[in-house]
């Protein structure tokens, strides 16, 4: 397999603690959103709900996907004031939570 060039996906999977409504869920996913607006290095944004029929995600209710062109830019994004200040409001509302970063591979045939 090749990887591919100028694009790492950095994946967050979240359980929300209990008492949260999905309105207030919502309006963090926005604030999340819109930091593909504020931070440089951070060039698209996705999520979702799991779906999965298997019944294997341990809990975990929300995936998130952000893309950026290097392992670089993740470190930027990290510490960017924007990012730490949305991580320090959205942290204490995970019942857990796990992060990976992949660089997404290439088929050949």
């Amino acid at each position: 397999m090749e990887e591919s060039k100028g694009e790492v996906k950095h994946i967050l999977l979240v359980k929300f603690k209990d008492g949260l409504s999905e309105q207030q869920i919502y309006e963090y996913i926005k604030e999340y959103a819109n930091l593909v607006n504020l931070v440089p290095s951070m060039k698209a944004f996705r999520w979702g709900k799991d779906v999965s029929i298997e019944n294997m995600h341990q809990g975990f209710t929300h995936i998130f996907e952000s893309t950026f062109e290097s392992t670089q830019g993740i470190a930027e994004y990290v510490s960017h004031p924007d990012h730490v200040v949305f991580a320090n409001k959205l942290l204490p509302l995970f019942e857990k939570a796990i992060v990976v970063d992949f660089e997404p591979t290439k088929v050949l045939v």
